[in-house]
């Protein structure tokens, strides 16, 4: 650990040797460059943070998810991993533990030779479930989180019960999802439980279409309820509205962002459909879990779109930052205007969009240099590869983990000075 005058608490590992390979190859000059950029950003992490934690796993993940309240104590956080192996090796359905510390041991020097303090920061794996196949995604209930769905290459989507497995896997032991569900030809990484209604589950995939199960009825193979075809190409992601239990949205390589009601029988018909939402792919949405009718789409154009479900003839706003693909966007739980992007970039960015057209002093000057606009709050740089994906935290506001393609796990929390400066 290093503690910083700050308060601020940074914690690093190196990458591992023999993992070096799955680094996605850049020229010698590309790589000097992001040695460069991180350098600056370890030395000014103290100033950044009030607490960042940059930790090694074993294989990439591509998947990461705070598990809620529940799981936790008062210093230990939970998540959900998921591993990304190569040549045949083992993957694995993986919950995480971190302990972090309280406000007063990152604030006070005393607390320092707490012999408590040593197990602050570390990252523990604390369940490995064997899996078939990398995971391209984990979804815990919301409603019974021990509860966790998974994406992989098959084209099932596979239904643990986390409480029933052991820590560790046995020596013997296979395979053994609690429930599969049936109904996609291909992989994909749309995956989302409905946050009203226990045990609806939806999955978007490569073969175009969304799929909707019940894991109620406690069936070891579980059979689609419905399934959409509204989308010409690779549905990338789906989100159920946050409010109304019958509402959802999907995206996809097709560009279009599609806006479905279940109750309506048919399944090719979407309630509301934006043809070009964007002029690339689109990667990613999600619903505002407190404005019912934002929602935001991000794609492989860079760009970030933010949509008024009462009027989608266009955008209301666009988010300019990125500048490679965006992967996701994932609205704050503890505020309504604070939004979380992530891509091919190497970066996070979170953004505070009740600043959308404010105006200050820099404004003339930004928009000639074309610095970044003012509903930029903040930029975390620590990553050095594509970042997969995040997540905000249930427990500590303004938390996030993310994981990159380089095997690095990071856990951080922007300076509490940077919010009310923002």
């Amino acid at each position: 650990w290093e503690y910083t005058h700050s308060g601020s608490c940074v914690h690093n590992s190196m990458i591992p040797r023999n993992k070096i390979a799955l680094i996605p190859r850049t020229t010698e000059l590309e790589g000097k460059v992001i040695h460069e950029e991180y350098k600056t950003w370890k030395k000014n992490a103290s100033f950044l943070y009030d607490l960042a934690i940059t930790h090694a796993l074993e294989w990439p993940s591509l998947t990461t998810q705070w598990l809620p309240r529940s799981f936790c104590s008062d210093d230990t956080h939970k998540f959900i991993l998921g591993t990304h192996t190569s040549n045949g090796e083992q993957n694995y359905l993986m919950v995480a533990s971190v302990h972090i510390p309280p406000v007063e041991t990152r604030t006070n020097r005393k607390y320092k030779g707490n012999r408590n303090l040593k197990s602050f920061g570390n990252v523990e794996l604390t369940i490995k479930i064997r899996h078939r196949g990398e995971i391209n995604r984990a979804r815990y209930m919301p409603q019974n989180p021990f509860i966790v769905a998974t994406k992989s290459p098959s084209a099932e989507v596979f239904i643990f019960d986390i409480s029933k497995h052991p820590s560790t896997p046995e020596n013997r032991s296979s395979f053994c999802p609690d429930h599969v569900c049936y109904g996609h030809a291909r992989e994909g990484y749309g995956l989302c439980w409905n946050p009203q209604s226990a045990g609806l589950l939806l999955s978007g995939s490569d073969d175009a279409c969304i799929c909707l199960w019940d894991v109620n009825s406690g069936l070891k193979q579980i059979e689609t309820l419905r399934r959409w075809k509204g989308h010409s190409d690779v549905v990338e992601d789906i989100a159920w509205h946050s409010q109304s239990p019958h509402v959802f949205a999907s995206v996809g390589d097709d560009r279009k962002l599609l806006l479905w009601d279940v109750r309506k029988p048919n399944v090719e018909d979407p309630t509301i459909k934006v043809s070009n939402a964007h002029a690339g792919d689109v990667n990613t949405i999600a619903f505002n879990p407190l404005h019912e009718f934002l929602l935001s789409t991000g794609s492989a154009d860079t760009l970030v779109n933010l949509w008024d479900l009462r009027n989608t003839s266009r955008a209301v706003h666009v988010l300019k930052g990125h500048d490679q693909e965006v992967f996701q966007v994932l609205w704050a739980p503890f505020n309504s205007s604070v939004l979380a992007t992530c891509g091919a970039d190497r970066r996070v960015r979170i953004w505070d969009v009740s600043r959308i057209g404010l105006k200050d002093a820099r404004d003339e000057v930004t928009t000639q240099k074309g610095e970044d606009p003012p509903e930029l709050l903040f930029i975390h740089g620590g990553h050095t590869s594509t970042v997969s994906e995040l997540s905000w935290s249930c427990k500590d506001s303004w938390m996030v983990a993310s994981v990159s393609e380089d095997n690095m796990l990071q856990i951080w929390k922007l300076a509490v000075s940077l919010v009310n400066a923002g």
